[in-house]
C-alpha cells in the first residue's frame, strides 16, 4: 500500500493534475482497493526489482447503479512513477486494464484529464483515445480554475490495438 500511496502522491503538490490538496494515507488507499476487490474492478501494479513503479484500476463513470445506461462505461486512473515513463509500463497497464475490461462486458473507457497534464493527453492519444470533451473551469486547485479534458476508446479496439 505504501508505494502505491506515495506514486499517488508523488505530483500532488507540484501539479494540477489532481484535483485536491490532501495526500492520500494508506489507510485510505487500502480501503479503496478492499471496495476495489468487493466489487470484481482490478487494481493492476507493476513492479519493477521489488519496487512498485505503477498502478491502474477502473470503476463506474458516473453511477451505473442509480442509472444502469451507464453500466457499459468505465473511467480508468494509471499512474507510473516518474522516473519509469517512457518504458511502457503505462503501456502495460492500460492494456491489463483493458483486457479485464472488456471480459467483464464493459465498451467504453473515459480518461479525465486535467487540461495542463499534456503528457497524459498525449499518453491517451498515442493509444487512440479521442478528446470528445474540453470542460473549460469546472475544477479548482490552488485558487486556478482548471479545464477538464474526456478522452475516450471503444474497449473492444483498444484491446485490438495493444496486442499489435
Amino acid at each position: 500500500m505504501g508505494q502505491i500511496t506515495e506514486i499517488y502522491n508523488a505530483l500532488l503538490e507540484t501539479t494540477t493534475y489532481e484535483w485536491t490538496e490532501t495526500r492520500h494515507t494508506v489507510e485510505e488507499v487500502a480501503a479503496w482497493l478492499g471496495r476495489q476487490q468487493e466489487s470484481g474492478r482490478p487494481v493492476l501494479v507493476a513492479v519493477e526489482v521489488d519496487e512498485v513503479v505503477g498502478w491502474a484500476s477502473y470503476g463506474d463513470f458516473r453511477d451505473s447503479t442509480r442509472r444502469p445506461g451507464y453500466r457499459f462505461t468505465i473511467e480508468h486512473s494509471i499512474h507510473v512513477r516518474e522516473g519509469w515513463w517512457g518504458h511502457g509500463i503505462g503501456r502495460a497497464l492500460m492494456r491489463g486494464l483493458a483486457e479485464h475490461a472488456l471480459g467483464a462486458g464493459k465498451r467504453v473507457m473515459v480518461a479525465a484529464v486535467d487540461g495542463t497534464n499534456e503528457r497524459s493527453v498525449a499518453f491517451h492519444a498515442r493509444l487512440g483515445f479521442v478528446e470528445v470533451a474540453r470542460m473549460p473551469g469546472v475544477g479548482e486547485k490552488w485558487g486556478q480554475r482548471l479545464d477538464l479534458v474526456l478522452m475516450q476508446h471503444d474497449v473492444g479496439q483498444l484491446v485490438a490495438s495493444l496486442a499489435r
